[in-house]
């Protein structure tokens, strides 16, 4: 039985990294910031490879151009976003659970008679009883649009985020604002880190991303409830 389950992984794994050496390769192509643009837009709503490795790559070979290359890949994600957004209000039966299951690898469960997402143990051990809940939809429930900001922060797939709020019609204008928010964040973060220390610093986010995530958005948390105390 375990020997038919790594039989199985071992092809998704290796599609996966066949993807990611293919987007990797346009850093030393003429056409990189093209492919950035497309990359970043294609992960908000269906290719499981983020723009980040791409971005890296590309600030790396020219780092006075690292605004340039956040700025575009913010804009291309928003407008992938809200594409993945549609998929959620239009197509999420026929399309969004297949892209939930297949591409993210996350699986629908049954909760309070729909299908919910449990969310990573990570982020329910991070943010506790301030979600409102262990699952996705519960989130939403709770915090609508604004959680948005917060998940597009973390190493969640942000097409499941983007497709997820679609099926929760969470406000559409709220979703573009927190989108444009979280993804120029992360994006101008890691470029300028990058502008600002070099290799350095691409060996630590190559080795720390998901934990240095994960820390940014619980500061940013902190943040506002220290403000909220003293307001």
């Amino acid at each position: 039985m375990n020997h038919d389950t790594t039989a199985a992984a071992t092809p998704a794994w290796h599609i996966h990294r066949r993807l990611y050496d293919w987007v990797l390769h346009w850093a030393d192509t003429p056409y990189g910031l093209p492919a950035l643009m497309l990359i970043s837009f294609a992960e908000s709503s269906f290719f499981p490879i983020p723009p980040d490795i791409l971005l890296i790559a590309l600030v790396m070979g020219a780092t006075s151009r690292w605004w340039r290359f956040a700025l575009w890949c913010t804009l291309a994600s928003v407008v992938g976003g809200i594409a993945g957004y549609g998929i959620g209000v239009f197509a999420w039966e026929t399309l969004g659970k297949w892209i939930v299951e297949n591409i993210t690898h996350v699986q629908l469960v049954p909760i309070n008679g729909r299908q919910d997402i449990a969310l990573p143990s990570y982020i329910v051990n991070t943010f506790g009883q301030s979600l409102g809940g262990e699952y996705l939809f519960q989130v939403y429930d709770k915090w609508n649009a604004w959680i948005v900001y917060i998940f597009g922060l973390t190493p969640l797939p942000y097409k499941l985020v983007t497709i997820t709020a679609g099926v929760a019609k969470i406000n559409m204008p709220i979703f573009i604002l927190t989108s444009i928010a979280a993804r120029a964040t992360r994006f101008f973060a890691v470029a300028w880190v990058l502008k600002k220390w070099g290799k350095p610093a691409k060996a630590f986010i190559d080795r720390y991303f998901n934990l240095l995530c994960v820390a940014f958005v619980v500061l940013l948390i902190g943040g506002f409830a220290v403000l909220k105390l003293v307001m």
